[in-house]
């Protein structure tokens, strides 16, 4: 599999850009583990984020009669139109710019996130994606502290909360760096969450976004709204953000600033 890939790469001339993080996968185990994680029946409408040479798109759009691919590079969606014929639907975008797809009917989300966007891109399918039961991602391994932070920690704040709030968030496996054309300099791992009952939007986002504004700041400095207000739901007026739980914080926006917008 790697041997091929590295054929490919060379035929077409598709060395990475490190502009866009590219590490293409070429593990056909770990590919099958990750299809297998996504647990995709024929009539899910599946969103693969960078699918980069089709390694996972081609196993993807064989499990399901609806695929869509975003991918950046112009270079590898003529290549998976024209000539891997995937069987899907390839759109030509920076997935942070896109806003012309069916997020709302989206069933399952499957990326590998370079690390640099990986915040920005799960915070954009948590707001977006509000009715996928199930997402799949491959990060590095380094980003687990972030995902999994605790209340108080230096690195809880807004993704790790929406990681929680979404539901069951599991690490499944780690994936050694000689799966990928190039190695990257990190270990990868590949994580699932799926879906609680907690309802997630892009309001909720900003919310926690403007609450971690200044996190060393008290929270109604961060959020004025919340001011005079948060005693009502048993938090002192003094509490910082990283103090607050992730239930607590849907509750807050439920309860406040929801009623307030109504």
């Amino acid at each position: 599999m790697i041997e091929d890939r590295l054929a490919l790469i060379k035929q077409k001339g598709f060395m990475p850009e490190l502009k866009f993080g590219q590490n293409f996968l070429c593990d056909e185990e770990i590919i099958n583990n990750i299809v297998d994680l996504c647990e995709i029946g024929s009539c899910d409408r599946v969103l693969e984020i960078g699918p980069g040479l089709g390694s996972l798109s081609v196993p993807l759009s064989e499990a399901s009669d609806s695929l869509t691919v975003v991918e950046i590079d112009k270079r590898l969606v003529s290549f998976l139109e024209e000539e891997l014929k995937l069987k899907a639907n390839v759109i030509s975008s920076d997935f942070l710019k896109l806003n012309s797809y069916d997020a709302s009917n989206i069933d399952v989300v499957v990326s590998n996130l370079p690390y640099y966007v990986m915040t920005d891109i799960m915070k954009k399918l948590f707001a977006e994606c509000v009715n996928a039961r199930k997402m799949v991602f491959m990060v590095e391994e380094d980003a687990l502290q972030r995902l999994f932070a605790e209340v108080g920690t230096k690195q809880y704040g807004p993704l790790s909360i929406l990681c929680s709030l979404y539901g069951r968030m599991v690490k499944e496996f780690t994936v050694p760096r000689n799966c990928f054309i190039p190695s990257p300099n990190t270990t990868s791992c590949v994580i699932s969450l799926t879906r609680g009952g907690n309802e997630l939007s892009e309001g909720l986002v900003r919310f926690l976004n403007r609450a971690f504004s200044m996190r060393r700041k008290k929270l109604i400095n961060n959020v004025k709204e919340l001011s005079g207000k948060l005693s009502d739901l048993g938090l002192p007026e003094d509490i910082r953000a990283e103090q607050i739980t992730p239930e607590k914080f849907l509750e807050l926006y439920n309860a406040i600033i929801v009623k307030d917008q109504a």
